[in-house]
């Protein structure tokens, strides 16, 4: 198999992780055709650290450190540099697995309808521990489908962009919004009418949770996700009523990822105002339910629960 994939990482301010995010892209089993970091005016020592570690990359690499530009005019940056037949970024926080391009890879040239593959996503921790994985959540925000995205999209639901490999066709006529602060749901949105997205169920990349993401402000991501839908309104082709039913469904959804994540308050604020979004009764029975049970409770079966997993593995 040929080396046809363009690699990028835009980096800013993950100096204890930017060797490990680039270190997993030199050990594909299928190298990428070049790799381009571009460093956005990061504080940090990232800089430095990059110039080190890439003196280590096994094929064509280069680095470029500039003032702080913003994440989407760096993905928009990285790409009018790119080349190859498939592109690729990776947030300089997160990490690859081995086979990620070369399952990707075998992937979309076995799909020529779709614009890109993804998957699932280990969730690892400031140390690179595996505490989770979106599989557990497959039946609620992770309920990733094979084919047409759209009906994922309109549910508020994103793929994790780890995950995530792109046909460079298919990116050469749309573009990164740099006016918005959630990069990817808007260009998912755009691609969607471009082609299918082709899902693998397998696991080959992990998104690390820590203190700095952006996706740790899930209220933001909420708004953010909101007016990316108004400013797409025409590419969703549905009346103005089932939008806003759509809106309050979405809204329902993160009021259960909140409590997902603890947060009770939040969870509690935003069912409130949004109950009606609930897909089934029994969907606001089971959140009643979880709102009265301790965290403490969850947090354990929740281990219970990966150690099953880890032993079944």
């Amino acid at each position: 198999m040929s080396q046809r994939t363009f690699v990028f990482v835009p980096s800013y301010n993950h100096a204890p992780f930017i060797e490990e995010c680039l270190r997993s892209i030199f050990s594909q089993t299928l190298p990428p055709l070049r790799l381009l970091v571009i460093d956005d005016g990061s504080s940090d020592d990232s800089p430095q650290i990059i110039e080190r570690v890439l003196k280590d990359c096994p094929f064509d690499s280069e680095l470029i450190v500039r003032e702080n530009r913003g994440l989407c005019r760096t993905l928009n940056e990285g790409f009018s540099r790119s080349e190859g037949e498939y592109f690729a970024y990776i947030g300089s926080d997160d990490f690859w697995l081995p086979e990620f391009i070369e399952a990707r890879t075998r992937m979309l040239d076995e799909r020529a309808d779709a614009v890109l593959g993804y998957g699932h996503a280990y969730m690892v921790d400031e140390n690179g521990d595996i505490f989770d994985s979106t599989t557990n959540y497959s039946d609620s925000w992770a309920n990733y489908p094979d084919g047409s995205a759209k009906p994922m999209l309109i549910r508020g639901i994103a793929p994790i962009s780890s995950s995530v490999f792109y046909r460079r066709s298919a990116l050469e006529n749309v573009a990164w919004n740099e006016e918005s602060r959630l990069e990817d749901y808007e260009m998912y949105l755009r691609l969607s009418r471009s082609g299918s997205f082709a899902f693998d169920p397998s696991v080959l990349s992990a998104w690390r949770q820590h203190r700095y993401n952006t996706s740790g402000n899930r209220l933001l991501m909420l708004e953010e996700l909101l007016a990316a839908q108004e400013r797409n309104f025409n590419l969703l082709d549905v009346s103005r009523e089932t939008f806003k039913k759509m809106q309050t469904r979405t809204k329902f959804l993160y009021a259960r990822i909140e409590l997902q994540h603890g947060d009770k308050t939040s969870a509690m604020k935003l069912a409130g105002a949004n109950w009606r979004g609930a897909e089934t009764p029994a969907q606001l029975v089971r959140f009643a339910l979880r709102m009265m049970t301790p965290m403490a409770a969850v947090d354990l079966y929740r281990k219970l629960k990966r150690n099953r997993s880890g032993n079944k593995a």
